[in-house]
């Protein structure tokens, strides 16, 4: 699977796991050339404290584009260590 954003691959794994509609790739799949740092924070009520990442592309920022939970809840293990991408981001095989 794929990550697309402003024709770049971003991030590139076999590995993915889809919770609510959502592909998570491996953490260390996602091209940190193409990140900033983001200071959003958001919450859910199962998976825990969410932290960003904005994509900046060929000159082009989508703010707070990818996700991740640093110490996601128990329910949520199997997205531990994982990111995934907002909408506008095309996943493909």
């Amino acid at each position: 699977m794929k990550a697309i954003w402003n024709g770049v691959v971003v991030a590139e794994s076999d590995d993915v796991v889809v919770v609510e509609g959502h592909h998570y790739f491996p953490a260390d799949s996602l091209k940190m050339e193409y990140v900033l740092s983001s200071n959003q924070r958001t919450m859910c009520s199962w998976k825990g404290q969410a932290s960003y990442y904005t994509l900046f592309v060929n000159g082009d920022a989508k703010p707070d584009a990818v996700w991740f939970y640093p110490d996601p809840k128990e329910a949520a293990q199997d997205i531990k260590g994982r990111v995934a991408f907002a909408h506008g981001v095309t996943i493909e095989e």
